[in-house]
């Protein structure tokens, strides 16, 4: 693959930007300035700088975000900033989207990336790729709470029962909620629904991927193949 369309590919501009940057000396490998753009490289593993920043080739991007509050999961914002601000530009101009979406107001684990079969697979309710909440609540959580979160409460405007796949009282306020379904602001409307209310909504695993400790708010990071593998998306 050239250069130019290996860049091109990675989100550094348009070929035409991506022949320049090469050109004018911000390309290297192996430490050594490249400056032609119609060099043939192999894609697979190959690693470069640009201006100084290590990459690696990498066919489909795959991210995890630790997500803020008072961020929209949208590429056009109404009353907050958007998820996608949080990242350097070469992954904007890949295009790459959110996979599924948390309120404004809730935090935690997102996953973000450019390949359509990633997105459906991680999303699609046929697949019920589980979903851990810590959920806050206002009062305090009792066991028939639990129970009725468990055998299913149904919620308002629905016509259907809604069930947790499991709970797990951490204290007397705050509940780990594992769900495989995403009805719009499920949590929260399953809490209303035993009589309690959400105060803080944190997603902290989906699948067997955990959000890892050391990842801030607002900071991003690459999946590698250990973390697909707990997605099930790639054998161990």
């Amino acid at each position: 693959m050239q250069l130019e369309k290996l860049l091109h590919s990675q989100g550094f501009g348009t070929r035409k930007e991506c022949r320049a940057l090469v050109r004018n000396g911000w390309l290297e490998i192996n430490g050594q300035v490249v400056e032609d753009p119609f060099l043939d490289v192999n894609p697979e593993g190959f690693r470069y700088t640009v201006d100084d920043e290590p990459f690696v080739y990498r066919e489909k991007a795959y991210l995890m975000l630790h997500k803020p509050s008072d961020y929209e999961c949208s590429q056009k914002p109404k009353h907050h900033r958007s998820i996608y601000t949080l990242l350097p530009d070469y992954l904007q101009n890949r295009e790459v989207q959110c996979v599924g979406r948390l309120d404004e107001d809730t935090t935690g684990l997102i996953l973000i990336t450019d390949d359509g079969h990633f997105i459906h697979r991680m999303s699609s309710p046929k697949h019920k790729v589980p979903k851990v909440y810590e959920v806050t609540a206002k009062h305090p959580l009792d066991q028939s709470q639990i129970e009725q979160l468990l055998a299913g409460v149904m919620l308002h405007d629905d016509n259907e029962l809604v069930v947790a796949d499991r709970c797990e009282l951490v204290s007397e306020q705050v509940l780990l909620l594992t769900l495989t379904q995403g009805k719009y602001h499920q949590v929260k409307r399953m809490l209303a629904a035993v009589g309690n209310r959400v105060e803080r909504l944190k997603r902290v695993a989906i699948g067997q991927l955990a959000l890892p400790a050391k990842l801030e708010p607002g900071e991003w990071c690459w999946l590698e193949d250990e973390d697909l593998v707990k997605l099930g998306m790639k054998q161990a």
